[in-house]
């Protein structure tokens, strides 16, 4: 759970990168627009990332 505004993917900061925040059961995550295709693209890889997205699919292309 990101609390400290960091992209949860590269662990880069506010101060050194652009973040995007968005809410997923109940808690807040940031992510760079660097990774945002992993969110919408990928999702799996998020695995041990998100608590819960060992269940996420991957999009089909």
């Amino acid at each position: 759970m990101s609390s400290n505004h960091t992209c949860i993917v590269c662990k880069g900061s506010k101060e050194e990168v652009a973040l995007i925040s968005f809410e997923y059961k109940e808690h807040s995550y940031h992510i760079c627009p660097q990774h945002i295709p992993i969110l919408i693209h990928s999702p799996e890889k998020l695995k041990g990332l998100i608590p819960g997205a060992e269940n996420f699919e991957a999009a089909d292309s």
